[in-house]
């Protein structure tokens, strides 16, 4: 087992989506960067203001499957659920 990277975008469709990005972001990626198998976590305002780069790296696919399961239950996964979400995953088995 190996690493997992996640790279893609964040792309809302409205001013009103992305000040819910801006408003639940910061406490999102300081509780990620903390989580057990955590190696890197960036998200990235672009030139474009409805757009973030996101690019993230785990230990291992359980490591990432248990990000994943925390971030569904988590207040950035309920608030921010229907924004747009354009990622790639490597090194997931299935």
């Amino acid at each position: 087992m190996g690493e997992v990277v996640l790279s893609g975008r964040l792309v809302c469709r409205s001013g009103a989506e992305a000040e819910l990005v801006t408003a639940y972001l910061p406490r999102h990626v300081e509780l990620t960067r903390a989580e057990d198998g955590c190696l890197s976590f960036e998200v990235t305002a672009t030139g474009d203001p409805l757009i973030w780069l996101v690019r993230e790296r785990f230990t291992d696919a359980a490591a990432f499957r248990a990000h994943q399961a925390r971030v569904n239950a988590s207040e950035w996964g309920r608030a921010t659920a229907g924004i747009e979400r354009d990622y790639t995953v490597e090194g997931l088995d299935d």
